[in-house]
């Protein structure tokens, strides 16, 4: 099991400079991860300034040379996905191959868009995810699809990382669409209920969704994971070592934005020993 902290870029000392020395403080303590969570306006409240966070984690990726970095979400139906594609290449260069993307569906009410339904949403980010997928292959994609179109477009410039990106799924895995998408990509970095109703995830549900998995995957299938042999399951909270006998392969915590001094006592305390 490997061991990360997710931070909100928001408020004092999480500005792209500062996440750089966080994120270089955590690599020193010996945390294996660092993820950001992906707003324009973080968790819809304006009360505090809130930085891109792929601006962020280009900060980070110079800072650092071990640690993985990624985004635990990114609002994919909210972006372009081809411009995301693109991103996330020159990120996954600028680290030397430590980027994990995170996606789900983003809020239904975002602040900085009209409306939408979550299943207009859900549609769009999986087509959002095939083009992708299929543009990170360096080959020309003809897609057509009920939100997106492309006619031959093409990214030359390849990933570090081969075949692709690592994909995490996020979101609540209760939802059945949700629960097939996870087990379609390579990882989930998923919550269960609702911020209305959360419930906690177990380690029986961990068990259960790897046994989900062994059963879905077919390798060599186009769409499916990158690597069919392995399956990323990243928990938060809860006893590591139960879940890591679960088959989780990470373990997080959230730092809550706040002062810095705060966030700098977690990461010196390190990550939990499992011995």
């Amino acid at each position: 099991m490997r061991f990360s902290v997710t931070f909100g870029a928001v408020g004092p000392g999480r500005d792209p400079r500062g996440l750089g020395e966080l994120a270089r403080m955590a690599e020193d303590c010996g945390w294996d991860a660092v993820f950001l969570e992906d707003y324009l306006t973080y968790q819809g409240d304006a009360s505090q300034p809130t930085y891109d966070p792929w601006i962020c984690l280009a900060a980070m990726a110079t800072a650092t040379s071990r640690i993985t970095l990624g985004t635990t979400v990114t609002p994919v139906p909210r972006r372009h996905p081809w411009k995301l594609a693109a991103e996330a290449v020159a990120l996954d260069h600028l680290s030397g191959g430590r980027f994990v993307l995170g996606v789900g569906i983003g809020d239904p009410n975002d602040l900085w868009d009209q409306p939408t339904s979550a299943r207009v949403l859900a549609e769009k980010l999986d087509e959002a995810l095939e083009i992708i997928s299929r543009l990170w292959s360096g080959q020309p994609v003809h897609f057509q699809g009920k939100h997106y179109r492309l006619d031959g477009a093409q990214l030359t410039a390849r990933a570090v990382q081969q075949p692709r990106i690592p994909i995490w799924v996020g979101g609540n895995l209760l939802v059945p669409a949700v629960r097939r998408r996870i087990l379609r990509w390579d990882g989930c970095c998923a919550y269960k209920g609702t911020p209305a109703a959360p419930e906690k995830l177990t380690p029986d549900d961990v068990r259960l969704l790897l046994a989900e998995r062994a059963a879905f995957v077919v390798p060599g299938a186009v769409g499916f994971a990158a690597d069919p042999g392995r399956f990323d399951v990243k928990v938060s909270g809860g006893d590591a070592a139960e879940f890591a006998a679960a088959g989780a392969t990470w373990w997080g915590r959230w730092i809550a934005p706040g002062p810095r001094h705060e966030a700098e006592a977690i990461l010196r305390a390190g990550p939990p020993n499992l011995t």
